[in-house]
């Protein structure tokens, strides 16, 4: 890590005593360990009168703000109920400690605008700085030491919990030390990131020409070509057949499981995700898929915008809800079809603005050229051998990236809980200006790649944007 780990190196505190609380362990001996309400307060302003428009939400760790042509889903009869968020406000999604282990909860407000009231938001004393004070419950976060609290079924957080919560208080000027360290490293980070992501992007573009020019054109590079009929099939290879998609699947949409089901407790806790709503069955048993299918988003903005793959192998048991559509090969190769499909234009089969959706009968009547399935057997088998030095670069990249946030989430405890000194580091710091949005999606001070958007209607929704299958 030394390229993005600042000098001189850390070192403990010379002194520690007991804090008293045994997830802190031992603290520096001139902290202190005081209460959540020493350090932070709690109030809510309803947006009563729209005195406020812009819509944030919580992802990734950080507030955002979200665009209005995204505002879709389950979005409010009246944004009056929505709570105003002010420029260094904390937020947190307190709800379903009980079934999402994985979300980072908190985010510090660069804007003012508004979110779902569902959400705590919390303001530091003047004992606290607001930048610490985030740190500082982001680190507990990390920790998960929020889990051992919260009530109800669903476990939910409350301010009587932030009320009792050990706070470990620092000196201000120290404060301000650990701040300034961090945000160093965390700069750092981010651009090592983004320039490992662009390389990423690079290498999956190179990737996708291999694979997209076999699976259109075949392996043979001098082919016959015929026209195809079809305005944006063009011209393929002359022994391939014509076919629609209802020609090579069958549609097992029948056998998705409603939301009601969901939602009415016959499902099962979440095993896996494809999209985030994936999981394991647990008491409709011709629910259960055991088997190798693909699986194509049917509604939400990612058909739109492209942002995740529309087409999805999905093997083992699972089980899949009404947004997506469940199809079984008749006789192709279940890899080549899957890349065949991802890289089709839905385009001219979607329908609906605000919520975007690709209906089974419009799907199934998509045409698509089809080589006989010994060529999709050796197309695949070309693909794979040709881009396995891009996929051993990808995974080693992805590896890097993994690598540099597991030490970033491992600094960022050790730091804030004090078990590391960084005062004298963070004075030989040389100035930064500062930045007005993170380089890198993951927000400041986040590790964590899902997607942690519940900002329209009530948290208990799926994130907006994503499609649950």
């Amino acid at each position: 890590m030394s390229d993005v780990m600042p000098s001189p190196t850390l070192h403990p505190y010379p002194a520690y005593r007991p804090s008293g609380v045994e997830w802190l362990g031992d603290v520096p001996a001139h902290w202190h360990v005081v209460s959540g309400r020493a350090c932070y307060t709690s109030g809510q302003i309803l947006n009563r009168g729209l005195l406020e428009k812009t819509v944030l939400s919580l992802s990734y760790g950080q507030i955002k703000i979200r665009p209005e042509e995204r505002l879709h889903g389950l979005v409010p009869a009246s944004f009056e109920t929505y709570q105003v968020v002010k420029p260094d406000d904390i937020v947190c999604r307190p709800t379903d400690l009980q079934n999402d282990w994985n979300s980072l909860r908190f985010g510090l407000s660069r804007h003012r605008g508004i979110i779902t009231s569902a959400y705590i938001c919390l303001q530091t004393c003047p004992n606290l700085s607001r930048y610490y004070g985030y740190l500082l419950l982001h680190t507990y976060d990390l920790k998960k030491v929020f889990y051992g609290l919260g009530s109800g079924l669903r476990q939910n957080l409350s301010w009587t919990d932030f009320k009792l919560l050990p706070c470990l208080l620092p000196p201000l000027p120290e404060q301000a030390a650990i701040v300034r360290y961090l945000d160093h490293v965390d700069r750092r980070i981010r651009r090592y990131v983004s320039a490992k992501r662009k390389l990423i992007a690079l290498l999956e573009e190179e990737k996708q020409a291999i694979v997209n020019q076999a699976v259109t054109r075949g392996l043979d590079p001098n082919v016959r070509l015929k026209p195809s009929g079809v305005e944006w099939l063009g011209d393929v290879p002359e022994h391939w057949e014509l076919s629609r998609v209802k020609t090579e699947f069958l549609s097992l949409n029948h056998r998705r499981v409603p939301l009601s089901a969901v939602e009415r407790g016959a499902m099962s806790m979440r095993q896996y995700d494809y999209y985030g709503a994936s999981g394991v069955i647990d008491k409709v048993e011709d629910y259960l898929f055991d088997d190798d299918l693909l699986l194509i988003a049917e509604d939400g903005a990612n058909l739109v915008l492209r942002n995740l793959p529309l087409a999805i192998i999905a093997r083992g048991k699972f089980w899949v809800n009404n947004h997506a559509h469940i199809l079984k090969p008749r006789r192709g190769n279940l890899e080549y079809l899957s890349v065949l499909m991802e890289g089709l234009n839905y385009t001219p089969w979607i329908s609906g603005a605000a919520q975007p959706k690709l209906t089974l009968d419009r799907l199934m009547s998509i045409s698509i050229a089809v080589p006989p399935r010994l060529e999709q057997d050796q197309i695949i088998a070309q693909a794979t051998a040709q881009t396995s030095g891009l996929v051993t670069a990808l995974a080693r990249t992805r590896r890097q990236i993994d690598l540099v946030q597991e030490y970033r989430t491992r600094l960022v405890a050790d730091v804030v809980t004090g078990r590391l000194d960084v005062r004298e580091a963070a004075a030989l710091l040389p100035d930064e200006e500062d930045e007005e949005e993170p380089i890198d999606e993951d927000g400041v001070l986040a590790d964590n790649i899902e997607d942690d958007t519940y900002d329209i209607g009530e948290p208990e929704e799926e994130p907006e944007g994503e499609v649950s299958i």
